[in-house]
């Protein structure tokens, strides 16, 4: 069992209840020393506690003793749930450091989980997702992943290159037998199945955008109404609106929730040529952040005529949204050739303004976009991008084998780097360093 450690749980400030957390060699000991005899174990019960030196009572607290390997870390832990007082809590956070414990470092709680096999590496990056969950949908992938959803995919995929590879091996080492052939054939087939499935989850974004946002790019020229939109949909002056072309030229990110799901709608600045330094800065952050948009939004001031709509229209693809904005006010020439353009590119349109009803209309659009690209009907095999890369590398591994038929010995040796590729999702094989890179993201207290 590892050093003890402590840390505060809840949020700290004023507060009607404060949780500190123990964990680790000698917990239960300092426990005794403050309440007296330890209560019983994983139920809760009042104590006194006291300063042991003095015998000063410095609150009255709810205590849960709970003995290792049964606990959240696999070690003897205990929770003291104080009042949440600053005073109380400094307290408390004095007597512990006295008695020996030290403050836990950020994720040392469920690292040391981790560590005990409490959980794998997986199941403990659900933990931290799982505290910073805003929306429902972060709420629901994060504890699906945390039950282990996330890592049963992985480990069906694993066990079944692990068959295909036994099979593998059985014809290696009986070459004299009449079952190589019959094995080497199994094993291919089981193999082509499982490396289908994951070069299938390697372009699977489902997880990351669920766990980020879903990123949506207004696009357009300069006094498109791009920023009043955007001030719309999210109910607020985010943006600044004025007549003056180019007023917007950085990339304002603004955070909103469709449906239950995280987005980012972003407005930019608007793309045309420029000699102005900062706005053409404006310009080509604005390009970079609309290709990599998981949706693009062309706005088109459906009132004007000439307006250079069609330069921003080529980062268009399909499944991107042409709105026709200023629906409210006479037609120009350019929603005619807007609308038109788009039709003959299979690229939905839809007429908007700043009233209220359209607004309504064009946030329902965009509540369906973003859930349609965020469901699924199983569990995604990444939410991270630490998981798409191994999921890559194992996907890499596996076409090399599928093409390296007349050598099983090459086969089998990549079949096994795929699988160790998946295990390093589950922080089988994860180096040090890894593992701090992971932890370190984590609040303390967790």
């Amino acid at each position: 069992m590892r050093d003890g450690v402590f840390a505060l749980a809840t949020a700290p400030g004023r507060a009607a209840i404060a949780v500190i957390r123990l964990s680790g060699e000698g917990v239960g000991a300092v426990v005794e020393r403050l309440v007296g005899k330890l209560p019983p174990p994983r139920r809760a019960s009042t104590r006194r506690l006291r300063d042991p030196d003095t015998a000063e009572l410095v609150d009255e607290a709810l205590v849960l003793w709970l003995p290792g390997p049964g606990s959240f870390t696999g070690e003897d832990s205990a929770e003291l749930h104080l009042h949440g007082g600053a005073a109380v809590v400094a307290r408390v956070a004095e007597l512990l450091l006295r008695l020996g414990l030290r403050l836990a470092e950020p994720g040392e709680f469920t690292r040391r989980a981790f560590e005990n096999d409490r959980l794998d590496l997986a199941q403990a990056e659900a933990v931290a997702d799982l505290v910073d969950a805003e929306t429902e949908a972060q709420r629901r992938q994060a504890l699906a992943q945390l039950r282990g959803d996330l890592s049963r995919r992985h480990e069906t995929w694993r066990s079944a290159l692990l068959d295909a590879l036994a099979m593998l091996e059985a014809a290696i080492d009986f070459p004299d037998e009449d079952l190589p052939d019959a094995l080497v054939a199994g094993a291919r087939e089981r193999l082509s199945g499982v490396a289908r499935e994951i070069a299938d989850s390697v372009g699977d974004t489902r997880g990351e955008r669920v766990r980020e946002g879903y990123r949506i790019a207004l696009i357009g020229v300069p006094n498109a109404g791009k920023s009043s939109l955007l001030n719309g949909l999210v109910g607020r002056d985010v943006a600044i609106v004025t007549e003056i072309a180019g007023t917007t030229r950085d990339v304002l990110e603004t955070p909103l929730v469709l449906g239950g799901y995280s987005v980012v709608l972003a407005d930019m600045a608007g793309l045309r040529a420029t000699n102005d330094r900062v706005e053409a800065e404006g310009v080509r952050r604005a390009g970079a952040w609309a290709q990599a948009a998981d949706l693009r939004l062309l706005v088109v001031d459906g009132a004007s005529t000439g307006s250079g709509w069609t330069g921003p229209a080529d980062l268009l693809v399909q499944g991107d949204l042409v709105l026709l904005n200023k629906s409210d006010c006479p037609p120009g020439a350019d929603r005619r050739a807007a609308e038109g353009w788009a039709i003959e590119r299979g690229l939905e349109t839809l007429a908007v303004s700043i009233r209220a009803e359209e607004l309504d209309m064009l946030r329902s659009r965009l509540t369906e976009k973003a859930t349609a690209a965020m469901t699924g009907a199983e569990f995604p095999a990444a939410t991270r991008m630490r998981h798409r890369e191994a999921l890559s590398t194992a996907s890499g591994f596996l076409d090399r084998a599928l093409h390296a038929e007349s050598d099983p010995e090459l086969v089998a040796e990549n079949i096994r780097l795929a699988a160790r590729s998946l295990e390093r999702i589950a922080g089988r094989l994860d180096p040090e360093s890894v593992l701090d890179r992971v932890f370190s993201t984590f609040c303390i207290g967790k």
